[in-house]
């Protein structure tokens, strides 16, 4: 994707496993790409706890003294990029607190849709919150439920909660993972040694030699004992799901297995569909790097079109780069990505993209490509027309602000000044990853949400498009 939005977060927990601090670290490493913003780890050590987190990338938070002092046999772990809440340390997690049933610590991967009511609830009757996320609702909901037991009063506070909400949990006795009853964000299951592992995506088990077992069921609650026993439990039985259909297409890392699914051969799948929906003469296939290599190596499987890599992609920008004072055209895409001429000079080029979202990073490189001398350049989008914005935990734009929602294709074409251009269609994606409708949600390219906002509802105006908006524009408002 040539202009990046961000998933939520990704989260990680071990049990039972020595140094379990060290292994949480490289399971978070191994998420990296899911949050940027900030990372923490919480221990456990016979019922004490410790904790460490900070504000940037994994190995910038930790070092071999923090994770020395991060004594334990159980962890849970979190990198963060904010959609609720503001980015700052004190919305860093996991979340830890102490209450009336003891300690307990939260890492969330989604992002709640009542958040509102349910906030506004629990303060008028009393509750004080300490940070701005979602995330912290649910220890409220325990706080406050009649439940003695703590697995029953778990079972009864998620019942409050409607959206995504992937998380790991952990107190004196348990370390859980659950999701929501849609399983909108992803979270696998795997084994280490005597212990279990939870990560959002499989590569979080590759890198510390665990063994990927199978993903947290939709309503599954997947309980861990301090004595090394599993236990499985559903909150919710719903009649169909709703996993994030975009996870396959861009977020989760190609090596991943998610939703039961191994992603690399997915995304293959999303190239070879492409071509055969839209065949086109070229000389040469370029992927915009990195998300969208698998995509064109399947197109050009299917094409027997020669794939090469034109776009050369820096991997090493950081968030302080400084700006030449003097303006340079287009500098923020220049420093990002650096045409081959070699490869595009005097070539038809297929440019293959994941997906658009503003139009104005992939306008840019088409700009620096016809600069090498590529007399065609056809752009061919791997997934469906983006026209809604997620409130799922996807940091996504107003509607007002996605090209696909504003303009036809043909003004699309014409505004990135490519000679042609084709997006996957709905059922082009669905046969590539072999689900259906009932299984994912697609609502970002057909604008049908599974859930409905409570604000939507105060609305006459469902059809026309004008709840989806006022909602929003709510929600960015109260930056919750």
């Amino acid at each position: 994707m040539s202009e990046p939005i961000h998933d939520s977060c990704g989260v990680f927990a071990i049990a039972n496993a020595e140094e379990a601090s060290h292994l949480a670290y490289l399971g978070l490493y191994s998420l990296q790409h899911r949050g940027q913003e900030s990372a923490g780890i919480v221990t456990n050590q016979n019922g004490h706890t410790f904790q460490h987190q900070g504000m940037g990338l994994v190995a910038d938070v930790f070092n071999e003294d923090t994770l020395n002092k991060l004594h334990g046999d159980s962890a849970i772990g979190h990198v963060r990029y904010s959609t609720t809440g503001s980015s700052n340390l004190n919305n860093a997690q996991p979340i830890l607190c102490d209450y009336r049933r003891g300690w307990l610590a939260v890492a969330h991967n989604g992002n709640l849709i009542n958040t509102l009511e349910l906030r506004t609830e629990l303060e008028s009757k009393g509750s004080i919150f300490r940070t701005t996320t979602d995330s912290e609702i649910l220890i409220h909901l325990l706080a406050r439920s009649p439940e003695e037991d703590f697995l029953k009063a778990l079972h009864e506070s998620l019942q409050h909660l409607r959206g995504a909400f992937s998380m790991v949990l952990m107190n004196e006795d348990y370390v859980i993972g659950l999701r929501d009853p849609l399983g909108i964000r992803p979270l696998s299951l795997g084994r280490y040694k005597d212990g279990f592992v939870f990560s959002s995506e499989s590569c979080g088990f590759d890198i510390i030699d665990a063994e990927y077992m199978r993903t947290v069921e939709p309503g599954e609650m997947v309980i861990i004992t301090k004595d090394g026993s599993m236990e499985s439990r559903f909150f919710a039985r719903p009649e169909r799901h709703a996993q994030c259909i975009f996870e396959l297409v861009y977020f989760s890392r190609p090596d991943s297995y998610i939703f039961g699914r191994e992603v690399n051969p997915a995304r293959e799948n999303l190239g070879r569909i492409l071509w055969q929906e839209r065949p086109t003469e070229g000389d040469v296939i370029v992927p915009v790097p990195d998300s969208s290599v698998c995509s064109a190596l399947g197109y050009s499987q299917e094409s027997g079109i020669p794939f090469k890599q034109g776009i050369i992609r820096s991997h090493y920008i950081g968030r302080t780069f400084i700006e030449p004072s003097q303006s340079i055209r287009d500098f923020g895409a220049k420093i990002k990505y650096s045409p081959v001429r070699s490869v595009l000079e005097g070539k038809r080029v297929i440019v293959v993209d994941d997906s658009i979202v503003r139009g104005t990073t992939i306008r840019k490189i088409v700009k620096m490509i016809r600069k090498c001398g590529a007399t065609e350049i056809h752009l061919r989008i791997a997934s469906p027309v983006w026209i809604e914005p997620c409130y799922y935990g996807i940091d996504t734009p107003e509607r007002s602000r996605l090209i696909g929602a504003t303009h036809t294709l043909d003004e699309i074409k014409t505004h990135l000044r490519v000679d042609s251009l084709h997006y996957l269609t709905t059922d082009g994606l669905h046969k590539a990853i072999g689900g259906t409708e009932n299984e994912f949600c697609n609502a970002c390219f057909s604008g049908k949400y599974p859930l409905r906002f409570p604000r939507m509802e105060e609305s006459t105006d469902i059809d026309n498009g004008k709840s989806e908006v006022a909602a929003e524009k709510r929600l960015v408002h109260l930056n919750l």
